[in-house]
């Protein structure tokens, strides 16, 4: 609330809605139905937006077609040292492609789409996500990417401000941090069950690199015991069939050289096994959700939420 109190806005224009309960996406969908204002902003209980973030950001919506407005979530400069690793792998290219615009400012202002936008700082207008009927609530996470992509099939904008930020600290612990990779994987497999784009097609990568990963051992002896011909080249063969690892690895070591060069040698190295096992991790979650079983809360304490207007 400090950090909501700290913003450079007038007081008389700014409404604060606390949705609690335990369906992000219903507690989301219950606070846009409280909401009088015409523009919302999104945030997390643990983000905290810049003090100038609604006077950049506002003036944006003054076109007519911009939806929403979103920026990065950084880590904070006193987090902890691992905290710290994990945000150089949620800034990496190879671990999120382009969603690491989510975690680290890229490039300007620009006309973006729902890769390069976070719920934990979204500002958008009210009147067009009720006309969508705000956020799927069979989705979380992943709620918002399935509604950006309908406000874009729409003729909408969405805006990517690298210098809308809010600071907001990682998973505190490897655990959590896997477990949430898993879920970002789930999440991602879940929306394009239930929304398919074809923005949605770089994130098959993964779940496919996790299969080669898994055959790559048996085809391997496969190969070495001619299963596929004695006529063949097997040194050409088992090139081939090996060469999209040593590729990916390469491409591992020159990424962490440009990270080292930009964010520290030993966070950057730390951040190596870590950035792998982000491509595994959800992968699997990945392949999970495709075959999770989908459905919006009934009554019962997920779908229990409350709404409170706190005093600005």
């Amino acid at each position: 609330m400090n950090a909501i109190r700290a913003l450079d806005y007038p007081r008389e224009k700014l409404e604060v809605l606390v949705a609690r309960g335990r369906q992000p996406s219903v507690q989301r969908n219950a606070a846009l139905q409280a909401a009088r204002g015409e523009l919302i902003y999104f945030l997390d209980d643990d983000a905290r937006p810049q003090p100038g973030n609604l006077q950049q950001a506002v003036g944006h919506f003054r076109r007519p077609e911009v939806q929403m407005v979103g920026g990065p979530n950084l880590c904070p400069p006193d987090a902890p040292a691992l905290e710290q690793v994990f945000a150089v792998v949620l800034s990496s290219w190879l671990a999120f492609g382009p969603s690491r615009a989510r975690y680290a400012p890229v490039g300007g202002l620009r006309e973006s789409s729902e890769k390069e936008l976070i719920l934990c700082n979204l500002l958008a207008r009210r009147d067009t996500l009720k006309e969508l009927g705000g956020f799927d609530e069979a989705l979380y996470p992943n709620e918002e990417n399935a509604l950006m992509d309908e406000i874009q099939k729409r003729g909408g904008k969405l805006l990517y401000d690298p210098q809308f930020i809010v600071h907001r600290r990682p998973r505190s612990t490897v655990k959590a941090f896997f477990t949430m990779l898993l879920t970002y994987g789930r999440g991602r497999a879940e929306q394009f069950r239930l929304h398919p784009t074809l923005g949605s097609a770089l994130n098959f990568a993964p779940p496919l690199f996790c299969v080669y990963l898994l055959l790559l051992p048996w085809l391997n002896m496969a190969l070495s015991r001619g299963a596929f011909g004695t006529q063949r080249d097997l040194t050409s063969d088992w090139i081939a069939l090996n060469l999209p690892l040593w590729v990916y690895f390469l491409v591992l070591i020159m990424q962490t050289g440009w990270s080292a060069s930009q964010k520290g040698v030993s966070k950057s190295l730390a951040a190596l096994p870590l950035v792998y096992c982000a491509n595994i991790l959800y992968g699997l979650g990945f392949w999970h959700g495709l075959f999770t079983k989908l459905k919006a809360p009934g009554p019962g304490p997920s779908a229990a939420v409350t709404v409170e207007t706190l005093p600005v």
